[in-house]
């Protein structure tokens, strides 16, 4: 699951565009029974979820996002989710450790937060500890805040979230969606704004945004070239070196060393 970093959403309705789904180059496939399905729905999304996953093997791990655990449908989720060959159940709503906690005891399966709501914010660290992986729902966030959703007013969110999963041990969070599907320039830039913020992923919507968000989160061309130069001019010197007139000590050497490991990773995808 650390090493998951942009995972694509399909309705859980859709699943005759499973195949193009995990086919499409993300890291995993999110299959959705909470807002991609309508209320009347929700049973035949169930179904359809898991008779084509009862003999399937997919080439990328698969995840469902179970509806909230206030909610009508939730029990019959978990109950679905137990059955299915999943690398993780994605909460909707997370609000409490114990629901997390909860949710893993009755699928079995490593259980990814996204937070959506104020209280699920306040209680992020906590609910790092007791998940896997953290996720940001940025527009039900938003929505629950009464905030515009633009980066001036999410930014206090999205840096405890960064945060909350350091804290927890977790990997960097998943970064919320971008609403546009075309505008591969909006992706990157949003992709690119979290990577600054801290952030590991983010969350797609469409295989459109599957390139342009690895783009955002891949290191330019300079800063590689940097990472490199401080690299190699630590193992000849030391641990603290003095290049282009800075000193070059631990803590720098450690960014320039994940620079060249984020490079590496999106070279080989």
């Amino acid at each position: 699951m650390d090493k998951i970093a942009f995972p694509l959403f399909l309705p859980g309705l859709r699943m005759d565009r499973f195949d193009k789904a995990v086919s499409a180059g993300a890291d995993a496939v999110i299959l959705d029974l909470e807002d991609a399905v309508a209320a009347a729905q929700k049973g035949d999304a169930r179904a359809a979820i898991v008779a084509h996953l009862a003999d399937a093997r997919p080439g990328v791990p698969v995840i469902v996002r179970i509806n909230a655990s206030d909610t009508d449908w939730h029990a019959a989720d978990l109950a679905a989710c137990a059955a299915l060959p999943l690398a993780g159940v994605m909460l909707a709503k997370a609000e409490r450790a114990e629901d997390c906690n909860r949710v893993a005891k009755a699928t079995g399966k490593p259980v990814i937060a996204l937070i959506e709501t104020a209280l699920g914010l306040h209680n992020a660290v906590a609910i790092a500890g007791a998940s896997v992986r953290i996720a940001f729902g940025s527009i039900d966030y938003a929505a629950d805040l009464g905030m515009a959703y633009a980066r001036d007013s999410l930014l206090a969110a999205r840096s405890a979230l960064v945060l909350a999963a350091r804290l927890g041990g977790q990997a960097a969070p998943w970064d919320g969606v971008t609403t546009d599907l075309k505008d591969a320039q909006v992706i990157t830039g949003d992709a690119r704004y979290a990577l600054q913020l801290g952030f590991g992923g983010k969350l797609l919507i469409h295989p459109s945004q599957i390139a342009p968000a690895r783009q955002g989160f891949a290191p330019a061309a300079d800063d590689i070239a940097w990472a490199r130069r401080v690299v190699a001019a630590a193992q000849v010197d030391g641990s603290a070196v003095k290049l282009d007139g800075a000193m070059v000590d631990a803590p720098v050497i450690k960014r320039a060393q994940a620079i060249l490991a984020r490079a590496g990773a999106e070279g080989a995808a």
